[in-house]
């Protein structure tokens, strides 16, 4: 067992750019697209998420952050739970004892799923089973009990896999993905709230008829409404808001302009190669096995972050999101680290909400209010699991969180939940298992349908 963890550990240990490619030319051999296109293929996909981290990096998390510490320090802000941002909970999180297994585990569930038709997707988006493992850390730490971690972690894979078929079609349309799946343990957690919100809204005269999308913008104020002008105006507006000088402030709009539009080219890139190896495994699929629907391929919901409506969403809600957090009540929570990551929220809302700037909004507002009590609610587990792994604490920090994945609705409820006790736990389970069969019978009912429609074409 500990060999086999060690060459999951160097496997994680090569990073997405390095691993993705060699994942997706098994997929592409397995699935007959040939050595040579399925070489290419993977190659590209590669390229795509070396560009797509650029971009993240080095423009939206360089630029954003001290932005937004600069408004901290200059309107004298402060709160006593730092959020220490997402890579400290992964590294919280694949550094607990479920961390671990939760590779293999992971996988072995994937399988278990498509061997029984209750998920449509082949996850291949393995380094983000940490967010399954940092849910199950977190009840392994309320119960004391290992293996129900290990429950914990089994029973939020299943959901956001369910979750991920379901939002599937959407992903398609609207960020043009085809063949791709979003069974991201952060970003698809948000996917159930949004359609009930976005149903609350239908149901409110006047106020359903608001619609507030990019097309309108452009139509409206012509070029100054295309992305490249909407990132840089939101950016001149952080900035100014932030105190910096006329340079800086001009350097972080240009800076935000540049991300709405290079990071739907990178994530066209990964696309590219992504669509041969997509095509191939649903073909495959449904030529061997008239009772599956369509497949499609698991990706890190960063492919989707580019939309011009979830990155202007994002850049209206951070400065917001700091003003929230001071005036809440019962908050503890200073955003920071994580303020770069707020986009992830927005990737399946925005489909949800098609492509609404104005439904967008009221779901971000929503989610981000929630989102502050869960992460004070959470912070004292957290705390207790970085120490568990001798994380090093951020000098002066009594408490730590996050808002990824410490807001994380999903994540909260299966803690909670197990909190109860072993009632706690089979309720959660039970949840999984009636979401799994549920998802085993619209996958039936849809391959029906394929499979009708080739007959009579």
């Amino acid at each position: 067992m500990d060999t086999i963890i060690k060459v999951f550990q160097f496997i994680q240990e090569l990073g997405v750019s390095v691993v993705m490619p060699i994942v997706i030319f098994i997929i592409g051999c397995a699935f007959r697209t040939g050595v040579g296109k399925s070489l290419r293929a993977g190659l590209t996909v590669g390229v795509g998420f070396i560009g797509l981290n650029l971009v993240i990096n080095s423009l939206l998390g360089t630029s954003l952050s001290p932005a937004v510490q600069a408004m901290v320090d200059r309107y004298g802000l402060s709160l006593s739970t730092i959020d220490v941002g997402w890579p400290a909970s992964a590294a919280i999180a694949m550094g607990s004892t479920v961390g671990l297994i939760i590779i293999p585990l992971g996988l072995l569930v994937n399988i278990l799923m498509l061997l029984t038709n209750t998920t449509q997707t082949v996850d291949v988006d393995i380094w983000d089973y940490w967010h399954f493992a940092f849910t199950g850390a977190l009840v392994a730490i309320i119960t004391d009990t290992l293996w129900l971690g290990i429950v914990a972690a089994v029973v939020n894979m299943i959901i956001i896999m369910v979750l991920g078929d379901v939002t599937a079609p959407e992903v398609e349309k609207s960020l043009d993905l085809p063949g791709v799946s979003l069974p991201h343990g952060f970003t698809t957690a948000y996917a159930p709230i949004a359609m009930v919100i976005n149903k609350l809204i239908d149901l409110i005269p006047g106020v359903r008829n608001i619609n507030i999308n990019m097309d309108t913008v452009q139509k409206r104020f012509g070029v100054f409404g295309e992305p490249i002008l909407v990132g840089t105006f939101l950016g001149i507006i952080i900035g100014i808001i932030a105190g910096y000088n006329v340079t800086d402030v001009l350097t972080l709009g240009v800076s935000l302009g540049a991300v709405l539009v290079l990071i739907p080219k990178m994530a066209a890139l990964l696309m590219e190669g992504l669509i041969p190896i997509s095509d191939a495994a649903s073909e495959f699929i449904q030529k061997r096995f008239q009772n599956r629907g369509k497949i499609y391929i698991g990706l890190d919901s960063a492919v989707g972050v580019g939309h011009p409506v979830t990155l202007a969403i994002s850049f209206i809600l951070v400065p917001l999101l700091i003003f929230l957090a001071v005036v809440l009540p019962g908050n503890t929570v200073m955003p920071f680290a994580d303020l770069a990551v707020i986009p992830w929220m927005f990737v399946l809302i925005t489909p949800i909400v098609k492509e609404n700037g104005f439904r967008g909004l009221i779901v971000g507002l929503i989610v981000l209010v929630f989102g502050l009590w869960i992460a004070t609610d959470l912070a004292p587990m957290i705390t207790t699991a970085a120490n568990n792994v001798n994380f090093q604490m951020p000098e002066g920090a009594s408490q730590i969180s996050s808002i990824c994945d410490g807001a994380n609705p999903l994540t909260w409820a299966i803690v909670r939940l197990n909190g109860l006790g072993y009632i706690g736990t089979g309720i959660g389970a039970a949840v999984a298992v009636v979401m799994a069969i549920w998802n085993r019978n619209r996958i039936k009912k849809e391959a029906a349908q394929l499979h009708d429609g080739g007959e009579a074409a």
